[in-house]
């Protein structure tokens, strides 16, 4: 086999296990931080499910990477040695510094970057004329009719004031209104595109679902003993951490499954784009790997510093992280599950007011998220080219 190849098989490998290290550790944030369970369990429990997500579910996610966001064409051997090469870096850095970025974006930027640099920006696979002006008009108009159902609503419970109210219908609406089109067909996004639609709408998805499911809970559990309520929502979040660890495997282990395949496709020893068993495995193998070993940083970072978490908290983050993942992972796009469940703690931390959630942090977290895909692709282009200077 060619050493490229078996190069950019264990940079893919690297790079789940570096993946396991930063995003499989927000699905046990929350398990830690309300002490449900003890930092070794949670990991070795996040570690067995987040191996077993993709086995049960499709490997759409895969595809996308492997085809979806440069042309198929002009991913050679070293295009995508290079590119996990930049992503496995800006991973592993972000790691140290405790900030819970997205693998996924890393990825993206580096493949997007070292193929632009191997054939020009024209490689890239970009959406089909009218998709965004299409996205805005479904968001516009899920905006006018969130506000009317809040009005409607605002009036009914006699709110004061109802402004208020309206804006969070008009904001819920418009976000809302993405997935709800893509669910019925109106819209269909793919590729890049979708990429970076839910780099904005999966963290504002899961702050919304996490904010309403909050709210019922409490309305529900209003007037249930304190003390027997703390205990069933201790039990509860070690399923919600097993469903959203779950849901991370599902997606972000996809992401090397699908650059293998690419790099066995780009090396003629696959046909077809078809992701092989033994691709799976290794690639579970490797997330779990990397989040039984480390991750703290980031622990400590999603745990403690955005909003002070307790069990029922962390019930409902992880639940509605989990339940945004699945929908997303069911459509092969590749998201950030650091952005999903980010906008779940500060979903719930927002049912106790606006200034439960520490922003500065979410500030520094939504920073790393925007300057990734640029960074990452930025530093690939320049690697490729360093190479071809040094070995034309």
């Amino acid at each position: 086999m060619d050493p490229l190849i078996l190069a950019g098989i264990f940079l893919a490998l690297l790079f789940n296990f570096v993946n396991g290290m930063n995003d499989a550790t927000n699905s046990i944030a929350t398990v830690v931080a309300t002490r449900v369970l003890s930092p070794l369990r949670a990991v070795a429990m996040a570690a067995f499910f987040n191996m077993i997500g993709p086995l049960l579910f499709t490997t759409a996610v895969a595809k996308t990477i492997g085809k979806g966001i440069v042309d198929p064409v002009h991913l050679t051997p070293l295009v995508i040695v290079i590119g996990m090469f930049v992503a496995v870096l800006w991973v592993y850095l972000s790691c140290r510094t405790g900030i819970p970025i997205s693998a996924t974006h890393a990825l993206v930027g580096g493949l997007i970057g070292s193929a632009a640099a191997y054939a020009g920006v024209g490689v890239i696979i970009l959406p089909v004329a009218g998709t965004a002006s299409s996205l805005v008009l479904y968001a516009v108009t899920g905006a006018i009719i969130g506000m009317v159902v809040c009005y409607g609503i605002g009036r009914i419970t006699k709110e004061d004031p109802v402004l208020p109210f309206i804006l969070q219908g008009a904001f819920f609406g418009a976000v809302l209104s993405v997935p709800v089109v893509i669910i019925t067909g109106f819209l269909k996004i793919s590729g890049l595109f979708a990429i970076l639609l839910f780099i904005v709408i999966s963290p504002l998805l899961g702050f919304i679902v996490t904010y309403i499911f909050s709210l019922i809970f409490i309305r529900w559990f209003r007037n249930a003993d304190s003390g027997k309520m703390n205990f069933l929502s201790k039990k509860l979040q070690v399923f919600s951490a097993a469903f959203y660890s779950l849901g991370h495997g599902s997606n972000d282990a996809q992401n090397g499954m699908g650059v293998i395949t690419a790099i066995l496709v780009a090396g003629g020893l696959l046909s077809e784009f078809i992701v092989p068993v033994w691709v799976i495995l290794i690639s579970c193998s490797a997330i779990a790997l990397g989040t039984l070993l480390g991750g703290w940083n980031v622990v400590k970072t999603m745990a403690k510093k955005i909003t002070n978490l307790r069990p029922w908290q962390g019930f409902c983050a992880e639940t509605s992280g989990g339940v945004v993942l699945s929908f997303i992972t069911a459509f092969g796009v590749p998201v950030s599950t650091t952005h999903a469940i980010t906008g779940a703690i500060m979903g719930v931390g927002a049912t106790r007011g606006t200034s439960a959630v520490h922003w500065e942090t979410v500030r520094r977290i939504v920073t790393a998220w925007i300057i990734t895909i640029p960074v990452t692709a930025v530093c690939a282009y320049a690697c490729y080219m360093l190479y071809m200077a040094i070995f034309p």
